[in-house]
């Protein structure tokens, strides 16, 4: 049995956090534990109250006093985590934790040390982005790939899974966007078997 910690960075997400850990908890993987850590940062909206009124969708809230900015969340998030990988769930509805078995199939029959999700390869569906968005995205992951001799689609994609031990979170020295290809970078340097889902 794989153990996955599930962070989830919560600021204001009183219309949408019940209902994606509703969804996490209706999505179980074959093979795989769950750890659901909820961490807010400094929300002033009802996610406190609607959180504390349903504790069996998670394993533990960690209520940050002020907003520190998603980075300082998962940041958090990764401190607090016991699981082996680690998987960044946003609260938005903007990914569905339906695509969870996906994105934890490379882990399961490769032994894989990073899995990302990625809206440009091949799927089902695509949706349209603004074209100057898709540019940016593309020449970020040029620069980053380039960097780091991989060939990622979409590192800024919100499903990242990946060893807990690649990372150390009080090494993380970034905060905003750009912390995931922080992430992203240690991971790779540290690890062998990368996939994109």
């Amino acid at each position: 049995m794989m153990k996955v910690t599930i962070i989830i960075p919560t600021y204001n997400e009183e219309k949408t956090i019940i209902t994606v850990l509703e969804r996490i908890a209706a999505n179980p993987v074959t093979g795989v534990e769950y750890e659901v850590l909820v961490v807010d940062d400094g929300s002033s909206d009802q996610t406190i109250p609607l959180l504390e009124a349903r504790p069996e969708l998670y394993a533990r809230v960690i209520r940050r006093p002020q907003n520190g900015g998603k980075g300082a969340a998962v940041q958090d998030g990764m401190a607090a985590a016991t699981g082996e990988y680690i998987l960044m769930q946003d609260a938005d509805l903007e990914y569905d934790p339906a695509d969870y078995h996906k994105v934890f199939h490379p882990v399961l029959t490769f032994q894989a040390d990073l899995v990302m999700g990625s809206r440009f390869l091949a799927p089902q569906y695509v949706r349209v982005y603004y074209f100057w968005h898709k540019v940016g995205n593309y020449v970020i992951n040029f620069f980053f790939n380039l960097l780091n001799n991989m060939t990622f689609t979409d590192i800024y994609s919100c499903y990242l899974l990946f060893r807990r031990s690649s990372v150390d979170p009080q090494e993380l020295r970034s905060f905003g966007w750009q912390q995931q290809a922080e992430i992203i970078s240690l991971c790779v340097r540290r690890g062998e078997s990368f996939y994109e889902v």
